[in-house]
C-alpha cells in the first residue's frame, strides 16, 4: 500500500520541483552518543580564544616575591616604565640571555569573566548531557545560571564578585581555550558523523533491521505489530542542546516483545510519523524535503 501526500497547489499550474513527491521504501535512523550535546563547549572555547587574542593582554609567570616598581629607568630602553622586579637570586621563566628582550608571557583577557563563562558552560553541558533533568524548575534554574553568567560578564561584575569571595581569579590563556576546543571539535565531528553511524535502525518493507552496538551483526525482525514511540523528552538536553533530538523505542511483536532503543535521534519528531507509516504501509510517498 502506498500513500501519496499531494503537493501544494500552484495557481500558475507549473510543476513545483521543490515539493515534488518521492517514494520511500526504507528509512535509516541513526542514534548518537551524548557527545552530540557538547557542541557549546568547543564553540564557546573558540569564541573565547578569539576574544582573548583580539584583546591582546599579556600575563607573566613570576617567582614568589616579585614586586612592581613604577616609573623606573630600564637599561637599553628609552624612557621610564613600570617594571617587575624579581627577588634576589631568582629569574623570570621567560628571561633569555642578558641584553635580549623577552615577551611578557601568555595572551590572556584582562577580565576573569571569560574564565567564569567557560567553566559555567562546561559544568552545565556536563550535567545536562549525563543526567536527565526532570521538571520545569530545573530547566529554569539552568537558564537563569547561564543568563546570569553572561550578564555579569557584560556588566563587568565578575572581577568584583570573585574578589569579594576571597580573591578568586579564573583565567585561561588563548592557547588553553584552543587546547580544549580543537581536540573536542575533532572528536565531536568524528564521533557524530562517523562512529555514531555504525549504530542504526533500518525500517524496511516488512522488516526492521538494527545494529545497536558498533561491530555487531545486523539483526532483522518482522515489522508487523511493531510499536514505535518516543521514550522521553528532556527540554534542556533534547531541545536546547540537541535542537529536537529524542530517544526512539521500538517494540516488536506487541507490548511484551523485544525492545529496541536508539538514543539521541536527531529530528525525531519529524521522523517518527514517517517511521510509523512505513511500519504500517511498507512504503510511502512524501514531499521532497520532509524525509
Amino acid at each position: 500500500m502506498s500513500t501519496v501526500l499531494p503537493p501544494d497547489p500552484d495557481p500558475t499550474g507549473a510543476p513545483d520541483s521543490h515539493h515534488a513527491p518521492r517514494k520511500i521504501d526504507y528509512l535509516v535512523v541513526y542514534g548518537h552518543s551524548n557527545i552530540l550535546y557538547w557542541w557549546p563547549v568547543w564553540l564557546v572555547a573558540f569564541i573565547l580564544a578569539a576574544v582573548t587574542y583580539v584583546e591582546g593582554q599579556q600575563m607573566a609567570v613570576v617567582p614568589d616575591g616579585t614586586v612592581v616598581e613604577r616609573d623606573r629607568a630600564v637599561a637599553g630602553v628609552d624612557g621610564r616604565h613600570d617594571v617587575l622586579v624579581a627577588p634576589p637570586g631568582k629569574k623570570f621563566q621567560l628571561a633569555q640571555e642578558e641584553g635580549q628582550h623577552s615577551p611578557a608571557g601568555m595572551t590572556v583577557s584582562s577580565s576573569n569573566g571569560l574564565g567564569v563563562i567557560f567553566v559555567a558552560t562546561l559544568l552545565v553541558v556536563a550535567i545536562s548531557s549525563t543526567i536527565l533533568l526532570r521538571g520545569l524548575v530545573s530547566i529554569i534554574a539552568l537558564m537563569v545560571m547561564i543568563a546570569a553568567a553572561v550578564s555579569f560578564e557584560l556588566l563587568g561584575w565578575w572581577n568584583d564578585i570573585l574578589l569579594f569571595l576571597g580573591g578568586l581569579d579564573i583565567r585561561m590563556n588563548a592557547a588553553g581555550y584552543l587546547a580544549v576546543a580543537i581536540p573536542l571539535f575533532l572528536a565531536w565531528v568524528a564521533i557524530v558523523f562517523l562512529y555514531d553511524r555504525a549504530t542504526y535502525i533500518v525500517f524496511d518493507q516488512g522488516q526492521i533491521r538494527f545494529v545497536q552496538e558498533v561491530g555487531d551483526a545486523e539483526i532483522a525482525l518482522q515489522s508487523e505489530g511493531a510499536i514505535v514511540e518516543k521514550k522521553r523528552n528532556d527540554v534542556f538536553r533534547h531541545w536546547l542542546l540537541g535542537f529536537g533530538t529524542g530517544d526512539l523505542v521500538v517494540r516488536v511483536g506487541g507490548p511484551t516483545g523485544p525492545t529496541i532503543e536508539l538514543e539521541n535521534v536527531i529530528a525525531i519528531n519529524r521522523k517518527l510519523p514517517l517511521i510509523q507509516r512505513l511500519v504500517k504501509e511498507k512504503s510511502i510517498t512524501v514531499e521532497e524535503g520532509t524525509a
